[in-house]
């Protein structure tokens, strides 16, 4: 890997505010359509929550930093409550995975990314 790359951020190495706004929209159309996880999302306004989705994930892989919502533990603390677990964050990550490689991202930023959101694990799922 070249130097250059090597001090590009995740973000950047993606490509950006288009590659995230793609991939926000990719993830989300996934999680809908998938009935472990869905039931989660029935009375959320998606558009809100897909911007505060990218702003999260533009901070989480270097990008420049707009998200002031609340951290996983309190952002996802009802949800705990109403039985998300381990099942639930796993078919997240399956989904997130999915939406990188289908927009060809690298193999190796893919892992990146799974690894920042496996390290949210113990905090949405408020352990």
């Amino acid at each position: 890997m070249s130097t250059a790359a090597q001090q590009k951020s995740v973000y950047e190495q993606i490509g950006g505010e288009p590659a995230m706004a793609a991939a926000v929209e990719v993830f989300y159309r996934k999680v809908l359509s998938d009935e472990r996880i869905s039931h989660f999302f029935e009375d959320v306004d998606m558009e809100r929550q897909a911007s505060k989705q990218k702003a999260f994930l533009t901070m989480v892989t270097g990008g420049p930093s707009s998200y002031s919502g609340k951290d996983m533990r309190a952002g996802h603390a009802h949800l705990v409550k109403r039985g998300l677990n381990d099942v639930h964050f796993d078919a997240v990550v399956e989904h997130l995975r999915a939406t990188l490689e289908e927009l060809g991202v690298a193999a190796p930023l893919v892992a990146q990314v799974l690894a920042i959101a496996g390290g949210a694990r113990a905090d949405v799922l408020n352990r």
